[in-house]
């Protein structure tokens, strides 16, 4: 049986939320990076980026990260050279921070350059961690069994988070 935990307004919401919290933690900085992982992760980094536009002066740059997820340890491409990231303030955004390899393994890639600030954002925070990594920005924190799949759909106007 299926369960809608998020609907497109409450996500909207979220969504708005971490994009204010980014502002906060961005205050004093002209722009700031926002590296969404490949797909869902970098479909809610576009969100928080067109949020950030209207609710602050800061530039938000998107930032595509491919991350191989059956193979994380894999080569990571970004659309960005380091060189356009050095010293930048960055956020990592994915959609459902659940054991945490995606995300370690992306904060990892951006480890190899001096960096201003670096922080890590979700929408969905399932708990399940094999790694020390931690969402600086949650939508929501969601307690579930190893069994259970959490979806994040972001068709349309009908966005939704689905527990499977």
């Amino acid at each position: 049986m299926n369960s809608i935990i998020l609907d497109h307004n409450a996500i909207e919401h979220k969504i708005r939320r971490i994009a204010f919290q980014i502002y906060e933690s961005n205050v004093n900085e002209s722009k700031v990076i926002i590296a969404g992982i490949d797909s869902n992760g970098y479909l809610l980094a576009e969100k928080l980026r067109d949020t950030l536009k209207h609710i602050s002066d800061i530039e938000p740059i998107l930032c595509k990260v491919t991350v191989n997820k059956q193979k994380p340890w894999q080569p990571i491409s970004t659309c960005l050279t380091p060189e356009e990231y050095t010293n930048a303030s960055i956020v990592l955004v994915d959609d459902v921070l659940n054991s945490g390899t995606t995300l370690i393994y992306g904060v990892k890639h951006f480890l190899n350059v001096p960096l201003k600030q670096f922080k890590t954002a979700v929408l969905v925070n399932r708990n399940h961690k094999k790694y020390p990594v931690k969402a600086d920005f949650k939508g929501i924190s969601l307690s579930t069994s190893l069994q259970e799949h959490v979806s994040v759909n972001f068709s349309e106007n009908n966005y939704s988070v689905v527990l499977e």
